[in-house]
């Protein structure tokens, strides 16, 4: 039953003078409640033009409501009411042109929807109760019992004024309500009404409070480009449509609390000019506040968003309260381009959650926002927040580098290769003849090209980049960057995850444990066979494995790319090792001291050590050597020794000074020594960046 008011929209603003809103008689209203026009193809009572005086000493009130109450009752197909261009004095009572339906029976409206239909059905059974609990509660007062208002008319007032309230409060609207351009001169209010069609108060003029609590909105919810200029409250109210807010400047009290809104949210281009209020919201579909203002604070303290809540291009002045909100799996804040000062602006929310929802779709343009953001929330101390919008930011970086190393060039690339990129072959032959007369200065320069259009460009953005010259240096340089900055993003998410490069340290002491026993225990099978006993690899073996499952599990819980962290600790610790071993093998051991171990420990302490300046080797100062003994390999806890070496040998610390012996030992050994030396020595510089970095105040201790 939905009506199109096109007619009355199309109707020409009137000029404001006396004789074109000349006032309704009582005769002049029975004239035209028995002649209704006919609009659509349905017949709407017009009371276009007029200035209706409802005020309470105006004689018209009461045969106002009654007549035309009668009129909007009629058993056929319900006529529209149209107040548009009119002036309306004194308070308009909407409850008074409706149907009362009591809290009892199933004769509900054949009008509704089903969704409309179940809604009536519970509040009938709410106000029950209601009433049910006064009486037990022996409540006095409660002679008149509550009522439902249904009003089956659809509503049009098109520019219409209201100089005084217009009261729709527990009203059930089975039509279209159409008041675009109308001037609310005291305010709306309409707590607790229903909506089953669609409300259109697009440009709307609310010079007193709008009042909607607990409203329920079935169908598409209009207010863009309207003013409330007094405040509004829709606290408890349910948009099961979409709700379009656009362009409208909103000021004074604005309670948004407790909203339930089940489609889009449009504040795209809003002004506020007061506190913007929306604790304990439900936004189930996306939230716009593209290039909106605030000038005071924008409040959404435990907020539920299920799709993304985008603030593109935003300015921030006031504080924004993001305190317990809540980001359902897809859901984050879309912050490109948004304004604030740091100095004026706080963005607050839930310690340790906050800064891994903000995102930014790249670099380019954003790179002083993420930098703000990450002062903002270093200045509240919140570090791990800080850390994600810091990680965020390397992130983008290397996208970008990646992008310049493998994209294409669209000031230097052929068609063929545009066309690669994703271009079409017509695409790709304008963006060559542009480019002839004008170089791109960034890839959206591609959007002036003829025959390129949004769709194209968002193909084939992550693939092109815009450069005048890349020489072969410079791109070799940038591969080395990237591959470093590569290389802390997926070992330690750029030193924001203590797990994650404690994981990696986890994995690689027992996997290079496991190589020195095999080097030292494993010298020939044949003559006379120099062999481990069974039982120490057992105890090695689960041993190295306890700790390889503790340290993969740290790792895949905390990389971001679990599989790009194994392969790349893969590359480190595999390859070289697997090559020297090999080597070893191959050529056989053919020296003295076959029969000792090829690793010493210093017996003059038994301590925990930091070792941080220690060389993997022993030195060759005799006096020194009289310090350390081979070790003993007829002990059952023997393997321990590999573990505590390979410890010291890559955290620097551990229990005894274990040291690889100076005399008859191949070489192989001593470069597989000195390979995990050095990984080591890279390691804990890592770990400790890592550390200062995730715990405040640590970085003095370190560095100092």
């Amino acid at each position: 039953m939905v009506l199109v008011m096109g007619v009355a929209i199309a109707q020409p603003l009137p000029a404001l003078a006396a004789d074109s809103h000349p006032p309704l008689t009582l005769d002049l209203l029975r004239q035209r409640l028995a002649t209704p026009v006919q609009r659509e193809g349905r017949p709407a009572i017009d009371l276009r033009y007029y200035t209706i005086d409802l005020g309470p000493d105006s004689p018209l009130t009461d045969s106002f409501y009654r007549l035309l109450s009668s009129g909007l009752q009629r058993p056929a197909t319900t006529p529209a009411l149209d107040l548009s261009y009119a002036v309306v004095q004194g308070d308009l009572d909407l409850q008074r042109l409706g149907q009362r339906e009591p809290l009892y029976g199933d004769n509900l409206s054949p009008l509704l929807s089903d969704a409309g239909r179940a809604q009536l059905r519970r509040d009938r059974q709410r106000l029950l109760q209601l009433s049910r609990l006064s009486q037990s509660l022996l409540i006095q007062g409660q002679g008149s019992s509550q009522q439902i208002y249904l009003f089956k008319a659809p509503l049009v007032a098109v520019q219409t004024r209201f100089t005084g309230q217009v009261l729709g409060g527990d009203t059930f609207f089975l039509g279209r309500v159409l008041a675009s351009g109308a001037v609310f001169e005291q305010g709306l209010s309409v707590g607790g009404a229903r909506f089953n069609q669609a409300a259109n108060f697009s440009g709307a003029d609310f010079r007193q409070r709008l009042q909607a609590k607990g409203s329920l909105f079935f169908e598409p919810a209009r207010f863009d480009q309207s003013q409330l200029r007094s405040g509004a409250t829709f606290q408890g109210a349910e948009f099961k449509a979409d709700a379009n807010f656009s362009r409208a400047v909103l000021a004074g009290d604005l309670n948004f609390a407790r909203v339930q809104w089940q489609g889009v949210a449009d504040f795209a281009r809003t002004v506020w000019q007061s506190s913007a209020f929306f604790v304990r919201s439900y936004f189930a579909k996306a939230l716009f506040f593209t290039e909106a203002r605030f000038d005071a604070p924008l409040v959404l303290r435990q907020t539920r968003f299920g799709e993304p809540v985008n603030l593109r291009n935003a300015m921030v002045g006031g504080e924004v309260d993001l305190g317990d909100v809540i980001f359902l799996p897809g859901a984050y804040l879309n912050v490109a381009g948004l304004e604030f000062s740091l100095e004026q602006t706080q963005i607050l929310g839930t310690p340790g959650k906050i800064g891994r929802v903000f995102s930014v779709p790249q670099l380019a343009g954003n790179e002083t926002l993420l930098r703000n953001l990450e002062r903002n929330f270093r200045n509240q101390e919140q570090i791990s927040d800080a850390n994600s919008i810091a990680y965020t930011a390397e992130r983008l970086r290397l996208k970008s580098w990646q992008q310049r190393l493998l994209g294409t060039n669209v000031n230097t690339a052929s068609v063929a290769a545009l066309v690669r990129a994703g271009f079409t072959e017509t695409q790709a032959a304008a963006v060559v003849n542009q480019r002839q007369i004008r170089t791109f200065i960034g890839t959206e320069g591609v959007l002036s090209v003829p025959g390129v259009d949004l769709a194209a460009y968002l193909k084939v953005r992550d693939r092109i980049f815009a450069r005048d010259t890349f020489p072969i240096t410079r791109r070799f340089t940038l591969a080395l960057q990237w591959l470093w900055l590569g290389a802390l993003v997926v070992l330690s998410r750029y030193g924001t995850s203590f797990g994650l490069t404690f994981g990696l340290g986890l994995v690689a002491i027992p996997t290079f444990a496991l190589m020195f026993w095999l080097v030292d225990r494993y010298r020939r099978r044949r003559a006379t066979p120099i062999l481990p006993p069974l039982a120490e690899g057992l105890w090695l073996g689960g041993g190295c494995s306890l700790l390889l499952g503790l340290g993969l599990n740290a790792l895949l819980r905390s990389a971001d790319y679990p599989l790009l962290t194994l392969g790349f600790l893969f590359m480190l610790l595999v390859p070289v090792p697997a090559v020297l071993i090999g080597l070893l093998i191959k050529r056989g051991r053919y020296h003295d001291l076959m029969t000792e171990s090829y690793f010493v420990e210093d017996g003059s302490l038994r301590q925990l050590r930091l070792l941080i300046a220690r060389l993997p080797v022993i030195p060759k100062f005799p006096f020194f050597r009289d310090r350390y003994t081979y070790l003993l390999l007829d002990r059952r806890w023997n393997w321990l020794n590999y573990l505590d070496f390979s410890l010291n040998n890559w955290l620097k610390f551990g229990f005894n000074d274990i040291r690889l012996r100076d005399e008859h030992v191949p070489g192989l050994i001593t470069a597989l020594v000195w390979y995990q030396w050095g990984l080591g020595l890279l390691y804990t510089a890592l770990l400790l960046w890592t550390l200062s970095r995730t715990i405040p105040g640590l970085n003095l201790l370190i560095y100092f």
